[in-house]
């Protein structure tokens, strides 16, 4: 290893970043957080966007926010989903930069 290698990533981290990244490896997730990367949607605006049912889209950003990738705030009845994890953002910047249109 030359000395201006960073240091090795610890396998704790990279568990992490392997279980963030399992949550993402499906298309409606990663087109939620494309969707919520500059505010907040509810379930409803979400499930437009993408075309699914309600409870559909439910189910996956529960899922999300599980792992710490999505928050959600409460106005009324209405939940309204935003990122709060920023690499999920990366992985999105990383599909525009380099994978977009493979």
């Amino acid at each position: 290893m030359s000395k201006s290698a960073p240091p090795p990533i610890a396998m704790d981290d990279l568990e992490t970043c392997a279980q963030v990244l399992r949550v993402l490896a499906h298309p409606h997730r990663l087109k939620f957080v494309e969707l919520l990367m500059d505010g907040h949607l509810s379930v409803g605006e979400l499930a437009d966007e993408v075309g699914l049912a309600p409870s559909a889209v439910s189910q996956h950003l529960n899922h999300m926010r599980a792992h710490g990738i999505l928050g959600v705030e409460r106005e009324g009845r209405t939940a309204y989903y935003r990122v709060v994890n920023p690499n999920a953002v990366n992985v999105i910047r990383c599909i525009r930069k380099h994978g977009h249109g493979a």
